[in-house]
This record gives C-alpha cells, structure tokens and sequence, in this order.
C-alpha cells in the first residue's frame, strides 16, 4: 500500500464520519418539511454530539468494564465498514481486503457488543431492547446477505468493489433479480437502522422501542459516540445501497484528483436523494406493532431469495 493510496483510503474514512451526522441531519429536516414542521435543522446532530461530549459521564456502579468499552468498539466497527464500503473510490485497499460476508459479520459484531451492554447493568428495559435487538439482527442478516448474494452471482465475487464496477461498467438494463433484491435491502435497511416503520428513532416510550431501550443507561462521551456510530451507520447503509443499485459516478483510480472532484458531488447529489426518500418512507408509514416486525423481515428474507432464484432461473 503506497503513501497516496493510504490518503485516499484515510479521506474516505474520515469523509464518511464528518458527513454521517449531516445525512441523519438532513433526513430528519426533510421529515419535518413533509410533515408541515420547521424542524431544527440538518446541523442538529452536530451540536447533539458536541453538547453530550462536553457533559460528564453517569456510570451505574455495577457496570463492568465491557459497559465502557462498547461504545468506542461500535464506532470503531462502523468506521471500519466505512473503509470497506465504495462511496467514492472501488480501488480502495481496504474495501478489497474484506468481502461482502465480513461487513455483515462487523454490523453483527457492532450489536452483539451493544446487546451485551445493555444487558450488563441488568435494567428490564436494557435486557428486553437487547432481545428485541438481536431478534431483529437474526432476521435481518440473512436477508442483508441473500441481497449480497445476488449482486455476487451477477459479478462472480463477494467483493464489494468488484460488484460495483462489474455493475457500473456492464450495459444499461433492468434486472429483476436486483429488482426484488433492492427492495428487499430497503427494508433491511429500515429494521437495522431503527426507522419507521420497524422502530421509531424519536420515541421513549419504553414498551415500543428497540434501539433506544439498549441505550438507555448511556450518557455523556459514551452516548456521542453511540448517536455517531448510528449515524455513520446509517451512512454505511445508505452507501451500500448506492453502490449496488446505483453504481454509477464512482472513481475507480485513486491517484486520479479529477475522478475525486467529479465522484463527490455525484455521491452528495445521491445521498440527498436517498435522504429524502427515506424520510418520504417514514412519512407515509407508521411504527408497526412489535410482533409483526418478524413478518416485515420475513418478507424481505422472501424478497431477496426470490431475487436469487430469479438470477438462476432466467439469468437476468
């Protein structure tokens, strides 16, 4: 790995971190715009995060040091996703290090940890959003990896940059298994990043939430790094989406200033329009019962599988 390939592999990165807290920012204004509120603004997050890194910390006195530690292994988790995920570049060496399969085993890692320190205070709450959690995650990751499956069987890897350009340099067509794929990794993306109509991100009301119920007990610098690592994740997903249903615009030489210049705002003008469409989504939803998010990620399962059999079936 040379110097100028480092640089543009740490630019990613560190990109993706400063621009994840903006794009929860800007899907949260564009809720309220389309539900006729003022909203407080794309820059909310910001202060958010900086108003809780400046507080002190509250820690339960039977909390062990694993309760400490998971906040900075979930946003180490997710800045690491970022690195494997093309949002600018394909020729990354980080994203050619891991497969498709890895990034799904970080996302797991991140909230195996984060049950594990909601259940370490001992709190009912804390326990049941960790249940609740992992229900979800058990669900949702088999969906997340058929959709990568179906990418791969077009592309014969599991790379992720090799799907991307083998998709972005193939011929203009509509696939069908891609087709059921994307739809299904919408609501993948939904029930993992606790939005409507799975879980509800601005809810406190502790018999419905999921998310919110783990991290409770958390404050101060932990709770920051928890809402980045949200945030980022989020982006992560949001990138991934980006990259296997709308591959185009990305740079594929990292050494080449020009493709950085024109890939940014290629990715900005697309990650404003997917913020958009994903506060269209939960504008037009409402937070559905408990009990039938196992049929909502049931259905996606369905989804993508059926997309890969399409893809085996027809080869398209």
């Amino acid at each position: 790995m040379n110097s100028v390939t480092l640089i543009t592999q740490l630019t990613e990165v560190i990109l993706a971190v400063v621009a994840a807290p903006l794009l929860m920012g800007w899907v949260n204004q564009c809720r309220a715009w389309l539900q006729n509120r003022r909203g407080p603004g794309v820059l909310q997050p910001y202060r958010q995060i900086r108003k809780l890194f400046h507080k002190d910390a509250v820690i339960a006195a039977n909390a062990s040091p694993l309760f400490r530690l998971v906040p900075y292994v979930q946003f180490a988790a997710m800045c690491l996703a970022a690195a494997i995920i093309p949002s600018l570049w394909t020729g990354l060496p980080f994203a050619v290090a891991a497969d498709t399969i890895a990034l799904v085993g970080l996302f797991a890692t991140a909230r195996v940890f984060l049950a594990l320190a909601a259940m370490d205070i001992g709190t009912a709450f804390g326990s049941m959003g960790a249940r609740r959690e992992m229900l979800v995650g058990f669900l949702a990751e088999p969906a997340l990896l058929m959709v990568f499956f179906t990418a791969s069987l077009i592309s014969h890897s599991t790379s992720l940059p090799t799907i991307v350009e083998t998709l972005a340099q193939g011929r203009l067509a509509i696939y069908p298994s891609l087709a059921f794929a994307g739809v299904a990794f919408l609501m993948v993306l939904l029930a993992e990043n606790a939005r409507i109509p799975v879980d509800n991100p601005a809810t406190h009301l502790e018999l419905t939430m999921i998310h919110e119920a783990t991290v409770l007990e958390y404050s101060a610098r932990h709770l920051a790094l928890i809402e980045w690592s949200v945030a980022l994740k989020l982006f992560n997903y949001t990138c991934i989406g980006l990259a296997l249903f709308f591959p185009w615009g990305l740079a594929a030489d990292t050494h080449s200033l020009q493709d950085l210049l024109l890939a940014m705002p290629i990715t900005g003008v697309k990650l404003l329009v997917a913020g958009f469409g994903l506060a269209l989504i939960e504008s037009l939803n409402t937070k559905m019962r408990i009990f039938r998010a196992p049929e909502f990620l049931t259905t996606a399962f369905l989804l993508a599988v059926l997309g890969l059999l399409v893809h085996l079936l027809l080869g398209s």
